[in-house]
């Protein structure tokens, strides 16, 4: 399937879409199964799913059916509009609320605070393993707030993972829950705002995440990940596209890679300098 004109427009307007029923109930059963490999469950036990909100990292990388996912021509058709054909997978992971009451609250951010890029042509596709809702947790988005370009997420001259400007979801009318069934998913941009509440059901909330980029969108700092750069629609043009303007690159408490694995631009001697006693901010 392919958006509609007025499925478009509400992106524009809003930064989001829900789109349920993309997927059979049997291919999200299949989906659930990978979810159960011994990798996979060994991974997000040794991060603490039990208790709070896990992001397990490049998820492609764990099972092919993940990998196939990422790939499905049903989310890339749904995508192509709104970024272009020629689409690469920025990274991908498994998202999962505890199962434990009142456990995995996380905090409003825009995801492109996290991995800036040369132009904002990127987007982020949760396929829902569990129905979303707000009793379990589901993320909000602060409607239209991808309009209002990049906030704040600093403290002290560091990179939180949090936004700062808290009178921009002060506004509760402006906050929506995103809530596809089960095989639905959702889709909001990267500067979109949004985070969730804490699951009460006791019941587990998964969804599989697939953050996907224009090709010319070239990345400036965070991490590269195995399945960083995947091609999955479309040709590499070689080009890089820049917006104009200026954008703070989220520097983390780190000596060697204040920037991310991708930040490749210091000489050996540039290396060595010690960064938080750089100029002033």
């Amino acid at each position: 399937m392919s958006l509609t004109p007025p499925q478009i427009d509400q992106f524009k307007e809003d930064g989001f879409l829900v789109i349920d029923d993309l997927f059979a109930s049997g291919e999200v059963d299949e989906l659930r199964e990978a979810c159960e490999a011994p990798s996979v469950v060994e991974a997000q036990s040794s991060k603490g799913f039990e208790e709070k909100t896990v992001h397990l990292l490049s998820i492609t990388t764990f099972h092919d059916a993940f990998m196939a996912l990422a790939k499905d021509r049903r989310i890339i058709d749904c995508i192509r509009p709104l970024i272009g054909d020629d689409i690469q997978l920025e990274h991908s992971k498994l998202a999962t609320k505890p199962p434990a009451k009142g456990k995995g609250p996380f905090d409003w951010h825009q995801d492109f605070a996290f991995f800036p890029h040369t132009n904002t042509d990127l987007v982020a596709v949760m396929v829902m393993l569990d129905d979303a809702t707000p009793e379990n947790g589901c993320m909000q988005i602060v409607r239209g707030s991808h309009k209002l370009g990049l906030l704040d997420h600093m403290v002290d001259g560091f990179f939180t993972g949090a936004c700062q400007a808290s009178n921009v979801w002060s506004d509760p009318d402006r906050i929506v829950n995103i809530t596809p069934r089960a095989g639905g998913i959702s889709i909001h941009h990267c500067l979109a705002l949004h985070g969730s509440e804490p699951n009460l059901s006791g019941n587990p909330r998964r969804g599989l995440v697939f953050q996907y980029r224009a090709d010319d969108a070239y990345q400036l700092a965070d991490s590269v990940f195995e399945d960083t750069g995947i091609l999955v629609s479309g040709k590499r043009r070689e080009r890089v596209r820049c917006d104009a303007g200026v954008m703070r690159l989220p520097k983390r408490n780190r000596e060697e890679q204040p920037f991310g694995s991708i930040w490749n631009q210091d000489g050996p001697i540039a290396r060595q300098r010690t960064y938080r006693f750089d100029a002033d901010e």
